[in-house]
């Protein structure tokens, strides 16, 4: 079965990570799925939603690693990546998230550019980007402290602190917070919920609220510039070392 699932439901698009074993770590393969199901949605009009969710108690535990570190010999983030966030800061129609469980790294960030995020109440958001001597990415850098305040952001990207439900709730990321046998069916709700208001004023409305799009690409520009002198830092390559340590 293949590692993205893309249903069509009426006017719905569910993209779904289904890669339980591995708790739903991105490959660039996966990267490159998702791109495509988002920006194929700018030619149909007849898909006036999308929902992002994982598959067994696991949202996203981030990069999976032996794609990242492949990835990194090169010196920065993977064009797969880069599109996906491209495509994410590009799209203009609503994303819903269905979250339960680990969203790590990217597994958060991605949840900034949703406009109704539905969270189980065992899901956990983290970004370790910093301890790893990296850099945050996907413009979280711009837009968490515009939707949660520098503090906040600044605990979450930089500090590492991880967020429940209950707080990532209080601090705007999440609208909603079930029980995780109900997440699926609220975040399939939400969507069509949105789904059934008219779409071109959907759009029209989201695009103002959001502002200009090349905004959040050139910061996500920006941080893949930074990320990349980091990535080749000996901050990172000492984390890497350690963490790698553990691993064995």
């Amino acid at each position: 079965m293949p590692d993205i699932l893309v249903t069509d439901d009426g006017p719905v698009r569910t993209v779904r990570m289904n890669r339980p074993k591995k708790k739903n770590a991105l490959t660039l393969a996966m990267y490159a799925a998702m791109a495509e199901a988002i920006e194929e949605c700018g030619g149909r009009p007849d898909i006036h939603c999308l929902l992002l969710a994982g598959s067994e108690g696991a949202f996203c535990a981030g990069n999976d690693l032996n794609d990242f570190l492949q990835a990194s010999k090169g010196g920065g983030l993977a064009p797969q990546a880069l599109r996906f966030l491209h495509a994410l800061a590009r799209n203009e129609t609503p994303l819903v998230a269905a979250v339960s469980g680990p969203a790590v790294g990217v597994g958060t960030t991605v949840l900034l550019h949703c406009d109704h995020v539905v969270a189980a109440d065992n899901a956990v958001l983290s970004t370790p980007f910093v301890a790893l001597g990296l850099t945050p990415e996907a413009a979280s850098t711009l837009i968490a402290p515009r939707l949660m305040g520098h503090a906040r952001a600044f605990s979450l990207l930089v500090m590492g602190k991880p967020l429940t439900a209950a707080a990532a709730r209080e601090a705007g990321i999440v609208n909603t917070v079930v029980a995780p046998g109900e997440l699926d069916a609220a975040a399939r709700a939400a969507a069509q919920k949105i789904a059934g208001l008219p779409p071109a004023g959907v759009r029209a409305a989201r695009v103002l609220m959001r502002g200009a799009s090349e905004e959040i690409v050139a910061r996500i520009d920006e941080e893949a510039a930074e990320f990349k002198k980091r990535l080749a830092s000996k901050e990172a390559q000492a984390a890497f070392a350690a963490f790698l340590d553990r691993k064995k």
